[in-house]
């Protein structure tokens, strides 16, 4: 990422906090982004590594529904609304690691600044609607696992921009459409940078997504995998 990219990655225009994007630089130092012989090969490869995780993990994830249940009352499946590509609403499904209350009634566990956190960020510092099952499924990040069988239908894609709300693509301000001209995934660039550091507020979460979005590619891809793995066998 350009200095250039860094230095502007907060701008507000005269409304208030609405995010101004960065023009592209073609001097960064970055993959360009695939055409579409590169969308078929990584459909094809979204394809057959989620299904045989699916039937790998099928007994397992029968077994780690019992645990969350056993838990905590609920369902062991959660299931979020989000939006997909080209603006069309999406449900991913996770593992549930909170209490099956903890979306409804947040007000119920959180202090006033934890709701603002969660308010603008969707997540909260040291979450206390996190279940003692739900503390290890995220530091493994296993409670992301159900999301392949968003991925074997489309929705989403092994990796891509983290799925979002319909109000968190407004975070994106004047490249809200740039952002939605990608498939989101349950990996990205994102999640294996500078995930607890940067926040819509901030505007780093914005840029890292949109360097994604700008430079989506094989050899990016290959990176964030790798990536990812070695985050999950340190906790991170």
């Amino acid at each position: 990422m350009s200095q250039e990219e860094e230095s502007t990655l907060s701008e507000k225009d005269a409304a208030g906090e609405r995010f101004v994007a960065p023009a592209p630089d073609p001097s960064v130092p970055a993959p360009r982004r695939g055409g579409l012989a590169y969308r078929a090969v990584k459909r094809a490869f979204d394809v057959v590594f989620s299904g045989a995780v699916c039937l790998v993990g099928l007994v397992p994830a029968a077994v780690l529904c019992a645990v969350i249940r056993l838990d905590s009352p609920g369902p062991a499946i959660f299931r979020q609304e989000r939006v997909g590509m080209g603006g069309q609403p999406i449900r991913i499904y996770k593992f549930r690691s909170m209490f099956a209350d903890a979306h409804e009634h947040p007000e119920r566990y959180l202090d006033e600044a934890q709701m603002a956190q969660w308010g603008r960020e969707q997540k909260v510092d040291g979450d206390p609607r996190v279940t003692r099952v739900g503390r290890v499924l995220r530091r493994t990040s296993l409670d992301e696992l159900p999301q392949l069988l968003n991925v074997l239908r489309g929705d989403l894609s092994v990796i891509g921009p983290r799925p979002v709300t319909e109000a968190e693509t407004r975070e994106f301000g004047d490249a809200r459409g740039e952002f939605l001209s990608c498939r989101p995934g349950i990996t990205g660039w994102w999640q294996v940078t500078e995930r607890n550091d940067a926040t819509w507020a901030n505007g780093q979460r914005q840029l890292l997504e949109l360097f994604y979005v700008r430079h989506a590619s094989l050899a990016l891809d290959a990176r964030i995998f790798v990536r990812t793995f070695r985050a999950m066998g340190r906790g991170r």
